[in-house]
């Protein structure tokens, strides 16, 4: 089944920008929705200039409000109703890396991480299957992370369990809709460069550019496959690889 109407969480900047980017390319509509209202006013008048024949519906949106969530979901999803179409996926992208070792004075960071990557991710997984089953088809896409195999040290140690969470949660789903047609997805990327890596302070391995990233992002989301690795290689392999590390291992790592 083609996806052309598409919903983006966190499409002001960084993946989810990147991905809005290269669905536009591809001739899909776009719905997209982050905190920083001016940054997707600009995105808009982007993805138009690249290509003028899609619709793009954009809307200010905080994640850790549940109530807006639904709001907004469902206001996209009249907005494509109004053009005689239906919202065909939906990409939970929207998240933030702040983040420190536990006990050293930044528990309001790091709960800010916790509401926004699990909270946040929980309520925006809700409105979109509640649509979906309504409608009777759909595809989730929840974009996890590598670190979501093993505990994490020091400022990502956070952001790493809310990734593990996520990960489980989109598998409960999954399984909840076995032999129905909504599809479920779970992307893991590895290190792909946007404002959380940026945010640190030794580049770390393996890392790809934002443009390389979102084109190969969104190769994955179309496959619609389970679970994908991005990139695969080397992500794919240090996934078999994690199980067996120690814990020394893991806090170079």
């Amino acid at each position: 089944m083609i996806r052309k109407n598409i919903l983006i969480t966190g499409a002001s900047s960084g993946l989810g920008k990147g991905m809005a980017i290269e669905f536009a390319k591809q001739g899909c509509n776009l719905a997209l929705c982050a905190r920083r209202l001016e940054n997707l006013e600009l995105l808009k008048k982007e993805l138009l200039e690249i290509n003028p024949n899609i619709l793009v519906f954009i809307k200010p949106l905080d994640v850790t409000i549940p109530e807006d969530v639904f709001t907004i979901f469902h206001a996209f999803k009249s907005d494509f109703e109004n053009h005689n179409q239906t919202l065909d996926r939906v990409i939970v992208n929207a998240g933030m890396g702040k983040g420190a070792p536990l006990g050293k004075g930044y528990a309001k960071q790091n709960m800010q991480t916790a509401v926004t990557n699990f909270c946040g991710a929980l309520s925006q997984m809700e409105a979109a299957m509640e649509i979906f089953r309504t409608q009777n088809h759909g595809h989730l896409v929840v974009i996890s992370s590598m670190s979501a195999f093993r505990g994490y040290p020091r400022a990502m140690s956070v952001y790493a369990a809310t990734k593990a969470a996520v990960k489980s949660l989109a598998e409960g789903v999954r399984i909840d809709v076995l032999n129905k047609p909504i599809k479920v997805s779970t992307i893991f990327p590895g290190y792909i460069q946007s404002e959380i890596t940026d945010a640190i302070a030794k580049p770390p391995p393996f890392m790809i550019s934002l443009d390389k990233g979102s084109k190969l992002l969104v190769k994955a989301i179309n496959k619609e496959k389970a679970n994908a690795y991005v990139p695969f290689y080397p992500w794919y392999f240090f996934k078999l690889l994690m199980p067996f590390m120690s814990l020394k291992m893991l806090r170079k790592f």
